[in-house]
C-alpha cells in the first residue's frame, strides 16, 4: 500500500512492507552490536589513532564524517565474520578499521561528486572545508587503509581489499557515466550498485574467513553473504530516497531525483511509462529541467507503476540469497545476529 502525504511542502511516499502480516518486533542491529561491541570499541580507538596527522585539518575533517552517526555496519560485519569462523586473535581489529577507512573515503568523494550539503543530518565535509580538502583527506584515508593492509602482512587480505577499492572506484565512475541517462538498463544499474556498495560488504565479510584461516568454501559463503546483503542494502537506500523523512536518514526527500540519478525506481518507472511519462523523466532527469511540483509527479508515477514496491521486493530476493549463504555455518548467536542484520537492512526506516 502506498500513501502520499505532504509535510511542510514536502511530498513523500510511505511504504507498507508488512501489509497482511502479523506484527513482529522491528529488526535491529542490537544483537550484532552486542556480539561485537567490545571489539568495536577497540576498532573506534584504532580509527582515532590512525587518523592522527601533523596536518591538523586531516583528523578534524576525517573525524567529522566518521563521528557523523554512521552505524559502522561494515566493520561490524568483519568482526562478526571472524567470530562466525572461530577466530580468537587481534588482527581483525585493525582490519575492521581499514574497512571503515575505505568506506569513509568513498563517502567523502561521493559528497564532492554529488555536491551534497547534508549527510545524516549534518553538513558535509565539502560544505565545511571545501571540495579540495575533502578529496585529499579521502585519499589520505585510503592510504592509511593500505598501510594497515601491509602491516597485517597477508597478501590474500591485501588482494581482497585492494580489489574491492578498485571495484568501488569503477562503480562510482560507471554511476557518473549513467547519471541523467534515462536509457540506463536495470542490468547496468545492478552493475553499478554491485560495484559501489556490495564490493566492500563482500570484502568486509570474506576477510573474516581469511584471518581465521578457514577453508575457501567458508570464504566464498561469507563473500556471497556480504555481496547480496550489500545489494539489498543499496536497493532499499534507493527506494528510501523517495519515501523516508529527512529526520530518519539525514537527507531530504528526492535528493536523487533533484540530482538526476538513475536508480531502480526510476528505471522501472521509465520502462513502464507511456510516451508522455517518458518525456517527463527525460525533461526532469536527463535535462534537469525541474519545477517544484515535479517531485510529486515522480512519486505519483512510481506509485502508479509499483516501482518502489518492486525495488523492495528485489531487495528481499537478494536478502534471501544472503541468508542462504549463512546456512553454510553452524547455527548460533552470531549466525542469528547476521540473519537479523539482513532483516534490518531491508526494513530499516519503516
Amino acid at each position: 500500500m502506498y500513501t502520499i502525504f505532504s509535510e511542510e511542502g514536502r511530498v513523500a511516499i510511505v511504504l507498507s512492507l508488512e501489509e497482511g502480516r502479523n506484527p513482529s518486533p522491528k529488526p535491529s542491529l542490537d544483537s550484532l552490536l552486542a556480539l561485537t561491541g567490545d571489539d568495536l570499541d577497540q576498532v573506534n580507538q584504532a580509527i582515532l589513532r590512525r587518523m592522527e596527522s601533523r596536518v591538523d585539518l586531516i583528523p578534524k575533517l576525517a573525524g567529522h564524517i566518521i563521528a557523523g552517526g554512521g552505524k559502522r555496519i561494515r566493520p561490524m560485519l568483519t568482526l562478526a565474520a571472524t567470530k562466525l569462523c572461530g577466530y580468537a586473535g587481534q588482527r581483525h581489529i585493525l582490519l575492521a578499521a581499514c574497512v571503515e577507512f575505505i568506506h569513509t573515503a568513498t563517502l567523502l568523494h561521493d559528497d564532492v561528486v554529488d555536491e551534497s550539503d547534508l549527510r545524516r543530518g549534518n553538513a558535509t565535509a565539502n560544505v565545511l572545508w571545501g571540495n579540495e580538502a575533502s578529496v585529499l583527506v579521502g585519499d589520505f584515508l585510503i592510504s592509511r587503509a593500505f598501510q594497515i593492509m601491509v602491516e597485517d602482512g597477508s597478501l590474500e587480505i591485501l588482494r581482497i581489499l585492494a580489489n574491492a577499492s578498485a571495484v568501488i572506484a569503477e562503480g562510482e565512475v560507471l554511476q557518473l557515466l549513467t547519471a541523467n541517462d534515462t536509457a540506463t538498463s536495470e542490468d547496468t544499474y545492478m552493475e553499478v550498485i554491485t560495484a559501489k556498495t556490495a564490493a566492500l560488504f563482500s570484502a568486509a565479510c570474506r576477510i573474516g574467513a581469511v584471518v581465521a584461516d578457514r577453508p575457501k568454501a567458508e570464504a566464498e559463503a561469507l563473500d556471497s553473504f556480504g555481496r547480496n546483503l550489500g545489494i539489498a542494502f543499496q536497493l532499499v537506500d534507493d527506494a528510501l530516497d523517495y519515501s523516508a523523512r529527512q529526520a530518519t536518514l539525514g537527507k531530504s526527500i528526492g535528493d536523487d531525483f533533484k540530482e538526476g540519478k538513475i536508480t531502480l525506481p526510476v528505471v522501472l518507472a521509465y520502462r513502464r511509462g507511456d510516451a508522455t511519462e517518458r518525456a517527463f523523466w527525460e525533461r526532469t532527469l536527463a535535462r534537469l529541467e525541474q519545477v517544484p511540483e515535479d517531485l510529486a509527479t515522480a512519486l505519483s508515477l512510481m506509485e502508479r507503476h509499483g516501482t518502489l514496491r518492486d525495488t523492495i521486493e528485489r531487495a528481499r530476493h537478494y536478502g534471501a540469497i544472503a541468508r542462504d549463504a549463512l546456512a553454510f555455518f553452524p547455527p548460533g548467536p552470531v549466525a542469528d545476529a547476521l540473519s537479523e542484520t539482513i532483516d534490518f537492512c531491508i526494513h530499516r526506516a519503516y
